[in-house]
């Protein structure tokens, strides 16, 4: 039985237990901390096995891709909801809150279930003495909860990569890749081939595999998987057509099993309707069949993606977007260009918010954003901030990659905190203006709090 009523004595502090573990997002771990060593499922493995195999007792859906992952779970909870399922989600990482990570039909985990669940895998840890991961735990939390709570299905997405991560060890009917790009290169290998092998781990033997990644040259990846069918965008299942409309997207949405014209999409970014077809084939895997015109047009039309060209407010425009490589980072300034008063001579100016890790290549994210001499010639502006994680880049450094691509120096401004960047563009930013604040999720996470 997984649901054992174990509940935290008084005087246990969950968080703080939680948080004396190595957690290789933050690069924050309990002193001496733990390399990150060869990669294993042996310490997750042992966590579930001693909690009673939570992960066999739902059905479940794996997603994994280098950008779009979170995206598209929410549209896929969306559309596993409005079938009348009560739906599980694992992502990561948070915005705002840690309860976050860890939903049913949308709904995060309160304080007292998530510290409930976290005593239990604390009990194993000290039982059997395996020293698991700070997101090793939250997995194992959060599909112990699953279990509990009796979920018909869990969309559960990778933390990193895929073979090798923590969530690996679902049995999923369904693996969705969205794409491939270059992104922790120094864990998944330096090529998108590399990164696709990686991420093909999660298939499992005689499982869809639902591919948003169309590269023809990365097919044998996937191809060397035990999938009992491959469904490819582009060729299975896509959007045939993708306009701008008032508060997200008009999409024509086609599936292996039908077709869904003219269909709005409560997201912005052209993106997101390769993102809501890829959540739409891997709906229609997990259950078989196609799905009913309005189910698909409820889901669409209802979905959220917090952090992702989400507009927190007005007079001016402030927009949040998390891309955190050069990929998603292209994909936002395209979506700026269509939707957002674009980047050209007569576009009102904008002012970037950028807090970024230091694995990035800060020339490289502010030159994929657009912040060159021109940008500064239009009147937009810079405000480097410092991103709230200790992974975070030197604001000053950004401010001097900036420089070095020809921006001019006058239109910079460098900020510790966000909140005191997001106070720096109020001020140079007119009421027609926008304010776009990006560069890692840990940044956008922070300017959520600050502009709610």
């Amino acid at each position: 039985m997984t649901g054992s009523g174990a509940s935290g004595p008084r005087g246990f502090d969950a968080r703080r237990w939680l948080d004396a573990h190595v957690n290789l997002e933050t690069g924050v771990g309990a002193p001496p901390a733990r390399p990150r060593g060869a990669p294993t499922l042996e310490r997750i493995a042992l966590l579930l096995q001693y909690l009673g195999s939570p992960e066999t007792e739902f059905r479940s859906i794996h997603v994994t891709g280098t950008n779009g992952k979170t995206s598209t779970a929410r549209i896929l909870v969306q559309l596993l909801q409005a079938l009348g399922l009560r739906v599980g989600a694992f992502t990561s990482p948070h915005l705002e809150r840690l309860n976050e990570r860890v939903t049913i039909d949308g709904v995060p985990i309160d304080d007292e279930a998530l510290d409930e669940a976290l005593y239990a895998v604390s009990l194993v840890e000290r039982s059997v003495g395996v020293d698991p991961s700070h997101f090793e735990i939250m997995a194992a939390a959060a599909f112990r909860w699953f279990a509990d709570e009796a979920v018909d299905v869990a969309v559960v997405e990778v933390g990193l990569g895929g073979t090798w991560d923590a969530t690996n060890v679902i049995d999923a009917e369904v693996a969705v890749i969205t794409n491939v790009s270059l992104d922790h290169v120094e864990y998944l290998g330096p090529t998108r081939a590399d990164i696709a092998r990686d991420k093909a781990g999660i298939v499992k033997p005689g499982a869809t595999l639902v591919l948003g990644e169309a590269d023809p040259a990365l097919r044998p990846a996937f191809e060397a998987t035990d999938a009992a069918r491959v469904l490819v965008r582009g060729t299975d299942f896509g959007v045939s057509r993708n306009e701008l409309a008032v508060g997200g997207r008009l999409i024509d949405c086609y599936s292996p099993g039908a077709g869904y014209p003219e269909t709005f999409l409560a997201l912005h970014g052209a993106h997101q309707g390769d993102n809501a077809s890829i959540a739409l084939a891997a709906a229609e895997a997990f259950v078989g069949a196609p799905l009913p015109a309005e189910v698909v047009s409820e889901a669409f039309a209802t979905v959220t993606s917090p952090g992702r060209l989400e507009i927190v407010g007005r007079d001016p425009l402030i927009l949040l977007d998390g891309a955190h490589n050069v990929a998603g980072i292209a994909t936002l300034r395209r979506a700026l260009d269509e939707e957002f008063g674009g980047s050209g001579p007569d576009a009102h100016p904008c002012t970037y918010v950028v807090g970024l890790l230091r694995e990035k290549d800060p020339a490289e994210m502010l030159a994929a954003l657009g912040i060159d001499a021109g940008a500064g010639e239009r009147g937009d502006a810079l405000v480097c901030c410092r991103a709230p994680s200790p992974r975070a880049l030197d604001p000053g450094a950004i401010a001097h990659a900036a420089q070095r691509l020809g921006f001019p120096a006058e239109r910079i401004e460098v900020a510790d905190a966000v909140a005191d960047a997001i106070a720096a563009a109020l001020l140079v930013t007119a009421p027609d203006g926008r304010i776009v604040v990006t560069g890692s999720l840990y940044a956008v996470g922070a300017a959520r709090t600050v502009c709610a």
